[in-house]
């Protein structure tokens, strides 16, 4: 080797063995006498300010009215003691912001955005919303027969749907099985009573975190959140849920055959349970993942995209929740191949046990999801959010600030012991939903079927 090469490739492993690792910038704790917590983050490269809240009010909290959770998160928008729906829209417009509210299994959020000169206006508004809300009739009603539509819609494209049908499948009748757009039957039975009563047992400041990122001077920004939230209380009793998970043991393999009789597409999932967010491993998990099917250049993805002509796309990921989490692998393709795209995937799959991680495969993995990893946390919209998952899922700063110190510690070994403990192998659980009367003996192949239209309510 030439010595200008030698000194090229010197300062190039230089530079990248002594780039300092990503931490999370500081911020500040505040916890209010009401039980509030806040969490403030200077970010003053953009005059913008990012607020990120979730609350404990998941849909694992439905119990018997699925979707009661997410209709009561987009309800806060409906009205306040102070405005009206239209005059919360026109005010976000106006000023050229965002308000965003949503519900997950474990939790539901609201978020918004907006220039920091626009701090004192917006941000009282934005506690009205989440402090006084008032739930109109007329707003829920309409909102209703828009919702139940959309339940409709959405069976029109299985990729959209097929998650529910899945988590159906693994958990059942337990909160985790819960769809987090509910049902039709269930929306139907919604009512400003019922949404109120949720509003009340949870919705409080003792289960919320805000987490405020931006341009902004933490002092400051303590006394604004201060006299925006400190008078929210509520005197509602509070409700203590068991939200156990409720993991079936898996004794054979069973496949979800969901007719959709016009489906010139078969559109599948296959796997089983998966980890927590809490999981020590989590980051390491991910890493294998990324080989197996989380990136472009993922195996699933060269087998049944790039080499077969199966699919446009396939891959797979652990969906990690609070005390619990799925793994799958999933794609579409056209009903002639929905056969051998099954056996391919799991051919591909089963290339993990048989064969393991070698040492380059690893490294390229480990060096994707290393720089795939700042960028994640970039704006103040990301690190908002951040914060208030760390809220949910009891995370530590350490997540953020020794992930790439976890991604350097993967070994072969290591991975290859990761793949035996975390990965399911036996009695895999499959969704499939295509033409029932063309798939249906190919899906006798894999297990026992169960069988659904998919034009019946619910999943």
């Amino acid at each position: 080797m030439k010595p200008f090469n030698k000194t090229i490739l010197f300062f190039l492993l230089f530079s990248v063995s002594s780039y300092p690792q990503f931490k999370l910038p500081s911020y500040d704790v505040v916890r209010l006498d009401n039980g509030l917590t806040v969490y403030l983050m200077e970010k003053k490269d953009v005059p913008i300010i990012s607020v990120s809240v979730v609350l404990d009010a998941g849909a694992v909290k439905d119990g018997e009215l699925n979707g009661l959770s997410s209709f009561t998160a987009e309800a806060l928008k409906f009205g306040t003691k102070k405005y009206l729906k239209s005059q919360l829209d026109s005010i976000f417009n106006f000023y050229g912001s965002s308000l965003n509210t949503y519900s997950r299994l474990d939790y539901s959020g609201i978020s918004s955005q907006f220039m920091k000169e626009h701090l004192s206006i917006l941000l009282p508004v934005l506690a009205e919303v989440i402090k006084s809300p008032v739930f109109p009739e007329e707003e829920i009603i309409k909102r209703k027969q828009r919702w139940v539509a959309e339940l409709d819609q959405a069976k029109e494209s299985p990729r959209q749907v097929i998650g529910s049908y899945y988590n159906k499948l693994l958990f059942d009748d337990s909160p985790y099985g819960n769809p987090v757009e509910g049902t039709k039957k269930s929306i139907e039975q919604i009512d400003r009573v019922k949404v109120l009563d949720f509003y009340q047992k949870n919705f409080r400041p003792e289960n919320c975190a805000i987490a405020v990122v931006g341009d902004f001077n933490s002092d400051q920004m303590k006394t604004q959140i201060v006299n925006a939230f400190a008078d929210w209380f509520t005197t509602a009793p509070k409700i203590i849920y068991d939200i156990r998970p409720d993991q079936k043991e898996l004794k054979e393999s069973v496949v979800y055959l969901i007719n959709k009789e016009n489906a010139r597409e078969t559109t599948f999932m296959i796997g089983g349970f998966g980890v927590p967010v809490s999981n020590p491993d989590k980051i390491q998990i991910d890493v294998i993942n990324t080989i197996l099917g989380g990136r472009f250049t993922s195996w699933l993805n060269d087998e049944l995209r790039v080499n077969a002509g199966y699919t446009y796309g396939a891959g797979s990921r652990f969906a990690s929740y609070k005390t619990t989490g799925t793994f799958y692998i999933s794609t579409f393709t056209a009903n002639q191949f929905t056969e051998p795209a099954i056996d391919l995937a799991l051919k591909t799959y089963n290339r993990l046990f048989e064969n393991g991680i070698d040492e380059k495969t690893l490294a390229s993995a480990k060096s994707y999801i290393k720089g795939q990893f700042p960028p994640n946390y970039e704006t103040s919209g990301s690190l908002a959010g951040f914060l208030t998952q760390k809220y949910i899922y009891g995370l530590e700063d350490s997540y953020i600030n020794n992930f790439e110190k976890a991604v350097d510690e993967m070994t072969v070994e290591k991975a290859n012991r990761i793949i035996n403990k975390y990965f399911p192998k036996d009695n895999l659980q499959f969704v499939l939903i295509g033409k029932a009367d063309e798939i249906r003996n190919i899906a006798k192949k894999y297990g026992k079927v169960i069988e659904k239209n998919i034009s019946e309510d619910g999943f």
